[in-house]
């Protein structure tokens, strides 16, 4: 798949997949963009002693949906941090079976960080941001939908290492 020239290549994969991914991508870079534009603006401001209160609210529950999404542009990549000097050691078919049973571990946390996320969600409708006066679920939302696209990275890498698709092959190199 061609790259753009912000984004790092991914490794084929199937349409739903490929968009998803892009989808998710898109979105992380336009979510920074305007954070880094609503606090520079407001930065602009102090400096005729003028604040707009909403920009600091609505920037914390931007960089939660942030976290999270870009969480999920990791998970597509493999590119989360992971420290490989015992795993790198085994065979080939042994690694298989390791970087399978790492991707199950991860998919049983991420499951249940979509629960209680959105637990958390359903809880706080009634409660509202303070400035913005929107419901708090707003903000845990991106914990939960960042968790459920991770998953569904991390479970079609799974799917891939049980075909026996080599990490090489699943996570190109940059170039």
């Amino acid at each position: 798949m061609q790259a753009t020239p912000f984004l790092k290549p991914v490794a084929p994969a199937p349409l739903a997949i490929r968009l998803t991914g892009r989808m998710v991508d898109w979105v992380v870079i336009l979510i920074g963009a305007v954070m880094a534009t609503m606090v520079f603006f407001n930065v602009c401001l102090h400096l005729f002693h003028r604040d707009l209160a909403w920009v600091t609210e609505f920037g914390e529950l931007l960089m939660v949906w942030v976290t999270f999404l870009g969480g999920a542009c990791a998970a597509q990549r493999g590119a989360h941090m992971t420290i490989t000097e015992f795993i790198d050691k085994l065979t080939p078919p042994k690694r298989r079976w390791a970087d399978a049973a790492v991707q199950a571990a991860c998919l049983v946390m991420l499951a249940v960080l979509v629960h209680y996320g959105w637990s958390l969600v359903n809880a706080n409708w009634g409660n509202q941001l303070t400035v913005l006066q929107w419901p708090m679920a707003f903000q845990y939302m991106g914990m939960a939908v960042g968790c459920m696209l991770m998953a569904f990275f991390v479970a079609w890498d799974l799917w891939q290492t049980l075909r026996g698709v080599p990490r090489e092959t699943r996570y190109p190199p940059s170039e």
